[in-house]
């Protein structure tokens, strides 16, 4: 009580506004740790990575695709930022999930026989990972930052980099309905720390079930049959005809048509060939499957695309509800596409436009500008989502160099643009151009090269290599894919 009077009598020649402010000084100074703290966490927000199976870029009806959707995702898109030219780094499963956790492009990596990974035996196959590795993954910076790490979903990645190893909590290791309910479970928690959360489901993955049935003719494919029961009802839930719609009306006003690129390409590359006759139920499709099974094909992976959507739903509900929308990123994006019948081809892991550009997009309620569409920014997911989350979590983070921040882009600001963008694959390499262009050099039957003109050949019914007009686009993407993005490649003689 006498500190009390001693404080008031040295306030009385005061006046009014400065006891004002003598008063909100003492308040603030009364907890200066606990201000510090809940100001790190709103400048650090929470950051959920939703990250999908073997999803084309075009196959959400934000994007355009009316036999689709996709109210999840376009709710994403609606309120944040959606890019049509990201990539990929690699078109296959395990692979791309690598370039997830340590932003470095999967061929970085050796396996245990030292043949570089390109595919997914190899990338299952990576051995302990060196100690600059362990550092720069994604998970070795948020800890740092001070995030806690949760992941839930499809893994299927090597043990040294698996989420457990690299400190991630497991929320589920289901990979459909029961894993969206435990993200949203998680989500509704008090969280006294930002976190950062991968969310990875499976579809439309089961789509890769359909041929694998239809043409069961090898072991390997049987056993996976075998050990596939959950796929295989999915699927077969996505094959259903709408109720009360005859096979008529169904093809005539339903089904998606073939699509425009439904043949081989023109001069189609030995490797693509060598890639189905090596797996007998992909080359049994291209040869077998009618016209009618192609479209049923399409059909399915429509609907296992809204089947995985509705799972999206519930985790973005369980957001809103937490009334920490505000306060989080949501990134949302695909380890890969799937070829959708183009080139009378399903699965994935060639070059093409189907199976390599995959969807991209963000929002921060508040923060990312709402509705934007960026058609011309090369992305690559597997580079650049490791520096973008960093710098949302206020750090630099890089392992590959040519990652990028994508924050400014997100945040509505010019800043300046890779010119080309590199893609690995099990058959080959590419470059793409942010003018257009694309330029595949494959070697798995020798050294064949392959130019599209995206702008006037969207769908790569053919090739350009041998046109004249081309040829300074040509050579500028061959000294980009030799000299930026696979420089330690020995060089063969070119074929066309």
């Amino acid at each position: 009580m006498k500190k009390i009077i001693e404080i008031l009598n040295f306030m009385k020649p005061l006046k009014l506004f400065n006891i004002i402010i003598f008063f909100a000084v003492l308040c603030s100074c009364k907890n200066p740790t606990k201000q510090v703290t809940e100001k790190e966490n709103i400048d650090q927000p929470n950051i959920i990575y939703i990250y999908t199976d073997q999803l084309s870029e075009t196959m959400m009806s934000c994007a355009g695709n009316k036999y689709v959707k996709t109210p999840a995702m376009d709710y994403i898109a609606n309120n944040g930022i959606r890019f049509t030219r990201a990539y990929t780094t690699n078109p296959v499963c395990s692979p791309a999930r690598v370039s997830l956790m340590t932003g470095r492009f999967p061929g970085y990596f050796k396996d245990s026989i030292g043949q570089q990974v390109r595919e997914n035996a190899g990338s299952m196959m990576i051995p302990e990972v060196s100690k600059l590795v362990e550092s720069t993954t994604i998970a070795a910076y948020l800890k740092d930052a001070g995030y806690d790490l949760a992941f839930g979903g499809k893994e299927h990645l090597p043990p040294s980099l698996s989420p457990k190893a690299l400190g991630f909590i497991n929320i589920a290791s289901d990979e459909r309905d029961v894993l969206a309910e435990k993200a949203a479970k998680y989500i509704s928690q008090d969280h006294t720390k930002p976190y950062f959360m991968t969310v990875s489901l499976i579809n439309p993955h089961d789509i890769c079930f359909m041929a694998i049935r239809d043409f069961a003719e090898s072991e390997q494919a049987k056993g996976i049959l075998k050990h596939g029961k959950t796929e295989i009802t999915t699927l077969d839930e996505a094959l259903k005809l709408p109720p009360g719609v005859g096979k008529d009306e169904f093809f005539a006003e339903h089904c998606p048509p073939l699509p425009p690129n439904f043949e081989p390409q023109k001069n189609e590359p030995k490797a693509i060939s060598a890639l189905l006759e090596a797996r007998s139920f992909r080359i049994s499709a291209r040869k077998k499957y009618t016209k009618e099974q192609w479209r049923m094909h399409r059909w399915a992976y429509a609907r296992l695309t809204e089947k995985v959507d509705g799972q999206i739903q519930v985790i973005l509900d369980a957001l809103k509800k937490s009334g920490q929308e505000e306060n989080t990123v949501v990134i949302f994006s695909s380890d890969h596409g799937d070829n959708d019948a183009s080139h009378k081809m399903e699965h994935k892991t060639v070059l093409y436009e189907e199976s390599a550009n995959i969807p991209f997009m963000a929002m921060w309620k508040g923060k990312i500008p709402t509705g934007q569409v960026n058609t011309k920014n090369l992305v690559s997911n597997g580079l650049d989502l490791l520096p973008t989350v960093c710098d949302y979590a206020g750090i630099k983070g890089q392992s590959d160099p040519r990652g990028i921040s994508l924050k400014p882009l997100f945040e509505g600001n010019k800043t300046a643009s890779r010119k080309t963008l590199g893609v690995e694959s099990e058959i080959g390499r590419m470059v793409v151009s942010e003018d257009g262009f694309k330029y595949v050099r494959y070697d798995a039957m020798g050294t064949e090269e392959r130019l599209m003109d995206l702008n006037t050949d969207p769908y790569e019914k053919t090739h350009v290599t041998n046109e004249q007009s081309y040829s300074e686009v040509l050579s500028r993407l061959r000294k980009s894919f030799d000299e930026e993005w696979f420089p330690n490649l020995q060089r063969s003689a070119y074929k066309r």
